[in-house]
């Protein structure tokens, strides 16, 4: 890692090399989507339940696609132990090329495992056949995050081009386990501390505003989720012998549960914070269109909607189990377990918001029913300090790259390992981008990566390494 981190900035270099990556990015461009649809065909789920042979399988998939940049000292596939050291993790890639000649080094970060596809009726194509419709490719992980592993390999191979042999330090993580809460990563971080260790570290798992305008992520929730169990009978009994009398735990799950949102929807948690944040315009028809609300519904919470989303803490029930309609009886459910979960507002710890929750939830417990939480997971909030050169050199080539500013944004989502990141390296400098637009639904089916997105950020990239190779002075 360079030591000294430059402040001034010769962009003549840069300006020079800009046609030229131009150039490579379009030549190479139709063999980068054949590289990244290759990548979604591999049905990489990180998740328990699913054959861990094909997470293996896409990491050495990218380990090649790096090798053959031709740049790096250094590719290899590594685990590391999760937390307690009983388990390894799901393999990650890295890579390595030393800094020379004063420049600084760039850790890229992306994930290659992804989200289960879920029913193959809810696709419109099959999830791991990628499939170009218009200007989309349809596929699961085609956006989230295997376009942001095509976008760092794209970049450097253009850069590469462009550029012949240059001094610019490159380091690579890609990750196998994100979409399963990353549970190897600090430990990960700690291991390969050295080979990893960089200036700046662009984080390539976020969104642009729309598929005209480039973004940074400036800030970021952090997520509390947990099962609740709510126990109230010893064992189900017969409803009209009993029902009215004893409180069934669908009944105390219900009242229990709305207990955490006020009338408007917003969350009624005492201990739960917000941030004051300046949001860009953006309007009830844009939510609807981007969030899919039905006609009639109305959006939820209070104050301007990007501070809700971006903001202020949000509190969803993503699953129950509970006895499905087609196998209802006439009986008083004696068990009842969801899956909470939370976000949390950049600021707040983690561990404290789950706190303020679980209070919550033991004060209001009705009818004395018997609370247990199970399988708590946190991760933290992050802000992002855009007061150093990395940013304002990201802000260059983006605007080169898209011709126009980016704007500075905040997701409602979270990623949590960027608060180890800061951890593990404190003096770097943390960029958050990403290749997806509003309708690329990560995560839901029929996911799409709007190509030129994708070969925008591309191009943005290169120019940023273009940038760093220009710069000069200590």
């Amino acid at each position: 890692m360079t030591q000294t981190h430059p402040t001034g900035s010769t962009v003549a270099g840069a300006h020079e090399a800009a046609d030229a990556i131009r150039q490579a990015v379009d030549a190479g461009f139709p063999a980068t989507v054949a590289d990244l649809a290759r990548l979604v065909r591999i049905p990489s789920v990180s998740w328990p339940a699913f054959d861990p042979a094909h997470v293996a399988t896409s990491a050495d998939a990218v380990a090649e696609l790096l090798r053959g940049t031709g740049v790096f000292e250094l590719v290899d596939v590594r685990r590391a132990p999760v937390a307690d050291g009983a388990e390894l993790g799901q393999p990650a890639v890295v890579a390595s090329r030393a800094a020379r000649n004063g420049r600084p080094t760039v850790l890229l970060y992306a994930h290659h495992d992804v989200q289960p596809p879920g029913r193959d009726e809810d696709w419109e194509t099959p999830p791991f056949e990628p499939t170009q419709r218009g200007d989309r490719l349809h596929g699961r992980g085609a956006a989230d995050d295997k376009a942001g592993i095509m976008a760092h390999v794209g970049a450097i191979r253009a850069f590469a081009e462009a550029a012949g042999d240059f001094d610019l330090g490159l380091a690579v993580f890609i990750e196998g386990e994100e979409e399963w809460a990353s549970r190897s990563f600090a430990n990960f971080l700690h291991e390969n501390r050295d080979l990893l260790a960089a200036d700046a570290i662009i984080v390539a798992d976020s969104g642009n505003w729309d598929v005209e305008t480039p973004a940074i992520t400036v800030a970021l929730r952090g997520a509390v989720a947990f099962n609740l169990r709510i126990d109230t009978l010893a064992h189900a009994s017969h409803s009209g012998m009993f029902g009215g009398a004893a409180p069934d735990a669908m009944l105390a799950a219900i009242r229990l549960l709305d207990s955490m949102w006020a009338d408007d929807g917003s969350v009624a948690v005492d201990g739960l914070r917000s941030i004051d944040l300046t949001t860009p315009s953006y309007d009830e028809a844009q939510l609807r269109a981007e969030a899919g609300l039905l006609d009639g519904v109305t959006p939820i919470g209070n104050g301007t909607l990007l501070s809700r989303i971006w903001a202020q803490p949000a509190i969803t029930v993503t699953g129950i189990d509970a006895p499905d309609v087609a196998n209802a009886s006439n009986t008083l459910v004696p068990g009842v377990r969801v899956r909470v979960s939370a976000r949390i507002a950049p600021g707040q710890d983690a561990a404290e918001a789950f706190a303020a929750i679980r209070t919550h939830l033991e004060a209001h417990a009705p009818f004395g029913a018997r609370l247990t939480f199970e399988d708590v997971d946190t991760g933290q909030p992050f802000l992002v300090d855009t007061s150093g050169w990395a940013v304002a050199e990201t802000r260059a080539a983006m605007a080169e790259a898209w011709g126009r500013e980016p704007l500075e944004i905040g997701v409602g989502g979270s990623i949590p390992f960027i608060a180890e990141l800061v951890e593990e390296f404190p003096e770097a400098q943390i960029l958050v981008t990403g290749v997806e637009d509003p309708d690329s639904r990560a995560h839901s089916p029929n996911e799409s990566l709007h190509l030129g997105v994708f070969k925008r950020a591309l191009l943005a990239e290169a120019l940023f390494f273009a940038r760093l190779e220009a710069r000069t002075g200590s």
